[in-house]
């Protein structure tokens, strides 16, 4: 349920109103909007009286709402969410390069590229420390020692990385990494989600495999019913009968989750296509349906890359695509 109120409101009468709900247990979130103040009911709202809130002096409207996320809803929060990362916004008209290796493989590679990707323009760097992987013989990643030198990419370049956790008894591991992801394998895992939500970290959230956009927002609510609004919703494809691509690109959840929550919302395209000449295509329509970032695997000798490296993009190819997506962007702005 959301309560709307009226302009220029009294700020006493707003919390006498407050006050009365949580003591019907109803918790309150408040969204200050350029045009109005919304009150979002949070909790069992079957009991609370609609007409008595609409006919107190200071509510212009009552909704309710039938979704079953609430904080993640832009209903509750109708101005688009911004996130700060260490000076670099993502949300609300500003857009976001994430850029680097699958995995760490070395301090020459993690550097090495980091410096790359930062002059073709990405903002924060992406790369994998611990890497969950179908094959158990797989390479796994470095893990704690991949942390390390990820920090040690930052300390360098000034980027602020990126990278995926995979278990919450690696949460202390973490402390030092500006923007913690949730993998497309755990975005159900409610337990690390819910420990997620206490932490006041950014947290990108991937959709999972074969999950739909209302479970991707379930999740996002996990993290935000513990407190940390600061999550950013990944569409980086998912399964289907088609087997040309690694995933099929759902471009159509961009417009969607957009439409649905406030938060904001970056595409994958290396991990939705699988082929990196077909990243770059993927990445320009992401842009065009309004993505607020995109993330982008990079790697200085793909074809020797110890994971995804059919993928990767180059350094000069991702600059490419970097200057294309700009040309975009700017096409998009003179028609709003």
């Amino acid at each position: 349920m959301v309560v709307v109120l009226k302009k220029n409101t009294d700020e006493s009468q707003v919390q006498n109103l407050v006050n009365w709900l949580a003591s019907l247990g109803i918790d309150v979130h408040r969204s200050e909007g350029e045009y109005e103040t919304i009150l979002g009911l949070i909790g069992d709202t079957s009991h609370v009286d609609t007409d008595l809130i609409s006919g107190l002096g200071i509510v212009d409207a009552v909704k309710r709402i039938s979704e079953p996320y609430k904080n993640a809803n832009r209903k509750f929060h109708p101005d688009d969410t911004v996130i700060d990362i260490a000076g670099h916004k993502i949300g609300g008209g500003n857009f976001q390069y994430i850029a680097g290796p699958c995995s760490v493989e070395s301090e020459e590679q993690i550097c090495s590229i980091a410096k790359d990707v930062k002059s073709g323009g990405a903002a924060l760097l992406r790369g994998g420390a611990f890497k969950p992987r179908t094959s158990p013989y797989a390479f796994q990643g470095m893990r704690a020692e991949g942390l390390e030198l990820l920090r040690e990419a930052r300390k360098e370049t000034g980027m602020p990385i990126v990278t995926e956790i995979m278990d919450l008894s690696h949460l202390d591991l973490f402390e030092d990494v500006d923007v913690i992801q949730v993998g497309a394998r755990n975005m159900q895992n409610f337990e690390l989600l819910k420990a997620l939500g206490h932490t006041d970290k950014p947290v990108l959230l991937k959709r999972g495999l074969a999950n739909t956009m209302e479970e991707l927002l379930m999740s996002a609510e996990y993290i935000m019913a513990g407190g940390n609004s600061k999550v950013m919703l990944c569409e980086r494809g998912i399964r289907t009968f088609e087997n040309y691509t690694r995933n099929t690109m759902d471009v159509s959840a961009i417009a969607l989750l957009k439409e649905k929550s406030h938060l904001p919302v970056i595409a994958d395209p290396s991990h939705a296509a699988g082929l990196s000449r077909l990243v770059r295509p993927l990445a320009l329509a992401a842009v065009a349906a309004g993505a607020d970032g995109l993330m982008i695997e990079v790697h200085n000798d793909p074809a020797h890359a110890l994971c995804d490296g059919p993928q990767a993009l180059r350094p000069e190819e991702f600059k490419e695509v970097v200057r294309e997506a700009e040309a975009v962007r700017n096409i998009i702005k003179d028609f709003r």
